[in-house]
């Protein structure tokens, strides 16, 4: 494929696809990876990110061939426009890449810049693990109960994006349609009303619980968490619910039981070698997860209800600065952090990168260089521990040193040399 305006290094390797729709591909020991910096702070975290994770790919024998690609405002200063064919059709080519936050602009013709690279690459699995680092502060007792991995689905129910604004003609043949052709003649009150469809197909539930429960299948989870309000929405939700338990009882065989059959067959014992699937009301989960934290593992859901689920899970471990998260597609994966893009501090060199680093601990799992990811992760927790921090932390940890996002960096490369 040809580029426009971007350079495919020339000392790196695509990675290359066995079967994509069985998510099978082989990764090369220098891989052509694409990185977008982002808008915003994303001119600082990313920088910072691409030397950490430059440096524990050195540190285990391999390394990253860098393909800066453009978004946003970058990309409009170079192409004049947000989203350019070139970044979506090197990140499709190269199927492994990760991004900083995006700022989507006043009349962008996009609602998001974020949805429509989603939307545009087909990763439907949204993918936030939430787990606790040694040394960040944080609002519960116990922060360390926290270790899950939430699988929202990323291309239906609102983010759809299918709704009709007030006072429009549209607006008014949707309620014509829904008040005298379906019935619903007394549901909706009288006066100006916008109108939005929330749609859950059995194709979009099925893939991304399939990513659910062979993400728990690989990484030994104990269990694979359905939420839904399915006691209201029986016709959406609900049948996110039932469709997911199709997947579960029709596609793995033994390795997968559902919390039914554990109960009325096995007394609630558990095999070790299988990963039970359940089910959770919405709301109460929200509570759940707060009460009985260590009793969830994976969570597969929709779209709104695995975004405020996943914010309620960062909140518990120090914030969304450092919630990390990633894209997956068949046999392509963007990784991106949960944060916005917070202008106001662009270009200070101030903000914590942690989130973004993070995220390519995700994406260096879905490649498949677990001892990377490692090492990663246990040098950001090094990092923090010994109270080296960036200034969002260092305000709440008595004693500790304030480092700029780039000297962040490079401690946390430090680590990484010390700890390989």
């Amino acid at each position: 494929m040809t580029y426009d305006k971007v350079t495919v290094p020339d000392d790196g390797e695509p990675v290359e696809v066995v079967n994509e729709e069985e998510d099978e591909f082989v990764v090369p020991d220098k891989p052509i990876i694409p990185i977008l910096h982002g808008d915003g702070i994303g001119t600082d975290v990313g920088p910072a990110a691409q030397k950490v994770l430059g440096a524990a790919a050195e540190a285990t024998g391999r390394d990253i061939a860098w393909m800066r690609v453009y978004a946003g405002e970058s990309a409009r200063e170079r192409y004049g426009e947000n989203l350019p064919d070139d970044t979506v059709n090197a990140i499709r080519e190269f199927r492994i890449a990760i991004k900083g936050p995006l700022t989507t602009p006043v009349g962008a013709g996009f609602r998001s810049l974020n949805v429509a690279l989603r939307k545009k690459l087909d990763t439907y699995a949204n993918v936030r693990p939430t787990y606790h680092l040694d040394g960040v502060p944080s609002p519960v007792s116990n922060p360390e109960q926290m270790d899950m991995v939430t699988f929202r689905e990323n291309t239906e129910d609102v983010y759809a994006g299918i709704e009709w604004e007030e006072g429009t003609d549209e607006v008014e043949q949707v309620k014509e349609f829904v008040e005298n052709e379906m019935g619903f003649d007394s549901t909706i009150h009288d006066g100006p009303v916008g109108i939005g469809v929330k749609p859950i197909t059995e194709f979009g539930t099925k893939r991304l619980v399939r990513q659910a429960i062979d993400y728990a299948l690989e990484h030994d989870r104990d269990s694979v968490t359905l939420v839904h309000k399915g006691n209201i929405m029986k016709f959406t939700e609900g049948q996110f619910r039932d469709w997911g338990y199709e997947v579960a009882e029709e596609e793995y065989g033994d390795e997968v039981i559902t919390e039914d059959t554990l109960w009325e067959e096995r007394d609630g014992e558990q095999p070790d070698d299988a990963v039970v699937v359940n089910d959770r009301i919405a709301d109460n989960m929200l509570q759940q997860i707060l009460t009985r934290t260590d009793n969830y593992d994976v969570i597969a859901t929709m779209n709104l209800n695995g975004d405020y689920l996943s914010d309620a899970c960062g909140a518990q471990i120090g914030g969304l600065g450092i919630a990390p998260g990633a894209n997956f597609g068949n046999s392509l994966c963007l990784a991106e952090p949960v944060h916005g893009s917070a202008p106001k501090y662009a270009g200070q060199d101030k903000v914590n990168p942690t989130a973004l680093i993070l995220s390519g601990v995700l994406m260096f799992e879905y490649m498949g260089w677990d001892d990377a990811a490692t090492l990663v992760r246990d040098a950001v927790e090094k990092t923090i521990s010994t109270k080296q921090v960036t200034y969002d932390l260092h305000r709440q940890i008595e004693g500790g040193e304030k480092l700029a996002t780039s000297e962040y960096a490079d401690a946390i490369v430090e680590n990484i040399e010390s700890l390989a």
